[in-house]
């Protein structure tokens, strides 16, 4: 018994491995479709609901409209912040080379030459080379993005066949665990998206009033930026928190202002992802915290910044498709955050 079992959890890494490995060499045939299921299964309530009242075409069609109306709000407020950060520090390029001057005097002086090295790195030809750099990376961006439209419309549309064949084709049991295991991911991965914009909304103007209150510029594109990034657990909420505190340096030249911003920002990120999101996501998102920044480093690693954004969504996925059957069940008793059941309830959500 001892040795079957010692077999099973082996066999249970080893494929843990390989799913791994598929996924960092398929990247870009594996990271499409999974990005088109996450988003399937977030809008498919209002497809479903859409059908009821007008033509299936036109439900699909009006859905994806909606999804992508959505999705381009969100690279807009993004192209937007960013934008208003870099025209204000390029009118304030004079302002950013006499502070950075006078603060690194000290490790001038210790012969540790940063302004050398920055003007060593920032050339003519290292600009092209980010240039083309980032047009690829628009262009990679623009092709990824039609990919996944594909997938969802096709997805969207074969939904209902899918549910048929999968109840068709596997024994009673499987078919209503599956079942009841997908039903259960797309609620989650709804209520994911609800909670997480709701703190979104409330990092974003919790920022901009702190930054107002301060009488410091850039107030309203930090606020955008800190909404719409607040969607890359731990990576967004970093950005938003660590270059404001440098703008707020070069704004005033003070590294008392620039540490206030910093720890400011990062109390408010703590109360907002500590607080509020266990407060409305209740139960039934919980998740080990460990898990979700082991999820996060993981996909990030492996799928780089849209594996940070679907790395709860996967281990959410995962957890939920562990509990459903016997034999991994406890996989998702260990990592999903709650307490024994003999114990206090705490609450500890993604």
């Amino acid at each position: 018994m001892e040795e079957k079992a010692q077999f099973s959890g082996a066999s249970m890494l080893l494929s843990i491995f390989v799913v791994l490995a598929a996924c960092k060499l398929g990247q870009s045939v594996i990271e499409p479709v999974v990005f088109a299921l996450f988003v399937i299964a977030i809008v498919w309530p209002l497809a479903n609901a859409l059908q009821k009242r007008i033509p299936g075409w036109a439900a699909l069609l009006l859905t994806v409209v909606i999804s992508l109306i959505c999705v381009s709000a969100l690279f807009w407020m993004i192209g937007w912040g960013g934008h208003q950060v870099a025209e204000w520090i390029t009118a304030n390029l004079d302002r950013a080379e006499e502070v950075l001057v006078s603060s690194t005097s000290w490790l001038e002086e210790h012969d540790i030459y940063v302004m050398s090295m920055i003007k060593e790195n920032v050339n003519p030809s290292a600009m092209i080379r980010l240039g083309h750099t980032v047009a690829l990376r628009i262009n990679t961006a623009l092709a990824f993005s039609f990919i996944v439209l594909l997938f969802v419309v096709m997805g969207l549309a074969e939904t209902p066949a899918t549910r048929e064949k999968i109840a068709a084709s596997l024994d009673h049991d499987t078919t209503q665990r599956l079942l009841s295991a997908g039903k259960e991911i797309c609620d989650k991965f709804q209520k994911y998206m609800l909670v997480r914009t709701i703190a979104s909304i409330a990092t974003g103007v919790a920022t901009w009033a702190f930054i107002k209150l301060l009488g410091l510029q850039l107030a309203a594109a930090w606020g955008v930026l800190a909404f719409a990034l607040n969607y890359l657990p731990y990576i967004g909420s970093l950005i938003v928190t660590v270059l404001p505190a440098v703008t707020a340096f070069i704004e005033t030249g003070s590294p008392e202002t620039a540490l206030l911003v910093l720890a400011g920002l990062m109390i408010l990120q703590f109360f907002i992802g500590s607080y509020l999101e266990p407060v409305f996501s209740g139960s039934a998102l919980s998740i080990s915290p460990s898990m979700v920044m082991f999820s996060v480093l993981l996909w990030s690693y492996i799928w780089g910044l849209l594996g940070a954004f679907l790395g709860v969504p996967l281990a959410i996925a995962t957890l939920t498709l562990c509990e459903k059957f016997p034999s991994t069940r406890w996989i998702s008793e260990i990592f999903s955050g709650e307490p024994a059941k003999d114990s206090k309830p705490a609450r500890l959500s993604a």
